[in-house]
């Protein structure tokens, strides 16, 4: 968003027949919305004329929007600086994220590199030792790359014989991408910069250049405008990058919004998997070993998510659940790749599969009730070993070379701090690689599973985590978060600002909603279009669990999510407004009939349905669509929408449009604010420092919201 020159910032952008509102909470903060404009803009859909009177606001790039940027952020910090602990809950948070975090060591050429964080830096650093030295040498700071630490590393691949490396670079939290490459020996930059890359990996071929991926510049706004045809470039050293060759899509026949290329480690094979929406998947295979080989189709159809995990020369081994929701490893020859030749390898069961490989080995990474088991087997198909973890949680990782002697995982859950393990795939032996010192003490914490009846009696499992001696008194702090959608499972997994929530007497529940992956495809299926309102449903049960059996009462619960969890949060408040008192949408999807206009939304459409489909799905979506279900007369929740100006994931008109249509109808003291984190997108790669002061804001408004005059932990509750 460009620059407004002083003299246009005028509060005359905001006309409106309506006057200024004054809301005044019980804690004696008064709220001066800025009037927002409204526009007659009407679309019709099947016959139906609905209004969108703020449809301005999705010009990103116009004066008058970052004129109303500018107002609510006005608003909203005055409101926040004047929450009386906002600044212990920082300092707080400031004091528990301050300790070293070192990540799994991981060889390319002669060097051994790790990710590490002395504590408050914004990004994380990649360190290296040579050999049997382990001297640290700082190889990539990205702290170094803006001064706001607003520009963050957004992936790191290496050529065969690590002696080059390419990496991407977001900024101001954009998935937009430029790709730097870079000698690993000097780490002088060797090439012209790629740019326009977006929704892309780096896959070398030997050490000649490397696949990506990319959209053609959008026309208009290239943070707001559609991008729906995506292509896989071949990039090979020494060239341009307009002389890079186009390797597939790019044609009018069928839009794959998503297309994403991958060689094998021994350099034999191409894969590329396009995709038309976030489910689902074609499949080709290229012999590279071969002078002009063509793409072989293994599947021309998207039935199934189909991803190639190893090969054994042409014994090619792939996960898939076609045939199987919750996912088979199989095995096919590639002179024949196609599903009728495919034979099981490890057969699905009834927990979803995940696998990795590493060190000849195969690891089938299981969800049971969203809790990890992992389990190892040899290219025969023999299982090895179940392998004894460090406890209930998550564990990622157990990823690597062939060559790899040693393999590395991770553990941790909702109060145990993440803790990385070396692992020997020959024993089965695990030790403490590195154990964070963390100023945190899980063991006066702990973590119940219960299951609980949805509307129409499906079973649902969710995670509650609280101090140990919490009284069940139906006054605690709640936060309810979760996501439902996109076949995303939750898993349980430690975080520094959950564990300050909690600290502060905070509970912290997350229930697995049907459209998520923690029960196999059938439950994602369960929570996508006709079905969406199971996910609504699902979370609604959830704050009832929670409210029946005492952990909270409706005054002091907050629902929580972000993206398509804002979704779930925004459909939730404006359906069950009584049930709680503060709602927190982050980066949310909240117009549904306009969702797929902007970026690559249309890829979602296997989730949600478009309003375009028909005219039932077009009723469908509006009945819930939080944009258009926000009416006069109802009391809805304190809400703090949250959002980036350089969101090009879910634009943030989406939330700006919600928080105007709160912000006229609220009908009692509750405020309705957003706040519009500037040179920020939708999560990923945002500085350290940022993070800290969102949290401190998000819990500081929950908590005053709730009724807090002082953080929980030292009083309860006023009256």
């Amino acid at each position: 968003m460009r620059k407004l020159p002083i003299l246009l910032f005028v509060l005359t952008l905001f006309n409106s027949c309506k006057n200024e509102q004054e809301l005044k909470k019980n804690n004696n903060q008064i709220v001066h919305y800025p009037i927002t404009k409204t526009a007659d803009t009407v679309d019709t859909y099947f016959g139906v004329e609905v209004n969108d009177p703020y449809r301005w606001l999705e010009d990103d790039r116009s004066p008058e929007t970052e004129a109303w940027v500018k107002e609510e952020n006005k608003v909203t910090f005055g409101y926040l600086e004047n929450i009386p602990y906002r600044n212990e809950i920082k300092d707080r948070l400031t004091t528990l994220w301050n300790y070293e975090k070192i990540g799994a060591p991981f060889k390319e050429g002669d060097y051994n590199y790790f990710y590490k964080n002395n504590g408050l830096q914004n990004q994380n650093v990649i360190y290296r030792t040579k050999g049997d030295d382990k001297t640290e040498e700082v190889f990539l700071d990205p702290n170094t790359f803006s001064s706001e630490g607003t520009t963050s590393l957004g992936g790191l691949s290496f050529s065969k014989d690590g002696s080059i490396a390419a990496y991407s670079i977001s900024e101001g939290g954009s998935d937009w991408r430029k790709i730097i490459i870079i000698d690993t020996e000097t780490k002088a930059v060797i090439e012209d910069t790629i740019i326009d890359v977006k929704f892309s990996g780096m896959s070398w071929k030997g050490n000649d250049g490397f696949y990506y991926s990319s959209y053609d510049k959008p026309k208009g706004s290239e943070l707001s405008a559609k991008t729906d045809q995506h292509k896989v470039y071949y990039h090979k050293l020494g060239t341009k990058q307009e002389n890079d060759k186009l390797i597939y899509g790019g044609t009018d026949q069928e839009k794959h919004r998503y297309i994403y290329a991958s060689v094998t480690e021994d350099d034999h094979y191409l894969i590329i998997t396009p995709r038309t929406s976030t489910s689902g998947n074609k499949l080709y295979i290229k012999d590279l070993t071969k002078t002009n080989s063509k793409l072989v189709p293994v599947l021309v159809h998207t039935d199934s998510d189909t991803q190639l995990i190893d090969n054994i020369g042409s014994k090619l081994f792939f996960v898939t659940n076609l045939n199987a929701p919750n996912r088979r490893i199989v095995t096919v020859d590639a002179s024949n790749p196609s599903p009728e030749h495919w034979v099981d390898f490890i057969p699905e069961t009834k927990n979803v599969l995940s696998p990795s490989t590493g060190s000849n080995f195969i690891f089938a990474h299981y969800m049971v009730d969203a809790v990890s088991q992992v389990k190892q087997y040899d290219y025969e198909g023999n299982l090895i070993r179940e392998v004894e973890l460090p406890g209930i949680g998550t564990v990622s990782g157990f990823s690597g070379k062939k060559e790899n002697e040693t393999l590395y995982y991770s553990f941790s859950n909702y109060t145990t701090p993440s803790t990385s393990f070396a692992y020997n795939p020959n024993t089965g032996t695990s030790e403490v690689y590195v154990k964070p010192k963390v100023d945190f003490d899980p063991s006066q914490f702990e973590s119940k599973q219960v299951f609980y009846n949805s509307k129409d009696g499906t079973k649902v499992p969710m995670i509650i985590s609280y101090k140990k001696g919490t009284e069940l008194n139906g006054k605690n702090p709640t936060i309810l978060y979760a996501y439902g959608g996109f076949n995303i499972s939750l898993t349980p997994a430690f975080s520094i600002a959950n564990a300050v929530w909690m600290e502060e007497g905070g509970i912290y529940a997350v229930p697995n909603l049907r459209g998520g992956g923690e029960y196999g495809k059938a439950w994602h299926d369960a929570g996508t279009k006709m079905q969406k309102q199971n996910v609504f449903d699902d979370f609604i049960a959830a704050a009832e669990y929670l409210i029946e059996n005492n952990y909270t009462s409706p005054k002091y619960l907050a629902i929580r999510g972000g993206s398509n969890g804002g979704l779930l949060v925004g459909a939730t408040m404006t359906q069950r407004p009584d049930l709680m008192q503060v709602a927190l949408p982050a980066v949310g999807v909240l117009d549904m009939l306009r969702y797929h206009t902007f970026t690559a939304g249309a890829g979602w459409a296997y989730d949600y349905g478009t309003a375009e489909d028909s005219k039932e799905m077009f009723e469908y979506l509006k009945a819930y669509s939080p944009v258009h279900n926000v009416k006069s007369d109802v009391n809805y929740p304190a809400t703090l929408i949250t959002t980036g100006d350089h969101d090009d994931r879910v634009v943030p008109a989406h939330s700006f449009k919600f928080a105007a249509e709160l912000q006229k109808h609220q009908n009692n003291g509750n405020p309705v604010l957003i706040r519009i984190e500037t040179d920020a997108g939708h999560g990923a790669g945002t500085p350290v420092s940022k993070t800290i002061e969102q949290y401190a804001d998000i819990f500081g408004f929950t908590l005053y919201n709730m009724g807090f005059n002082e953080l929980p932990k030292h009083k309860n509750t006023k009256g």
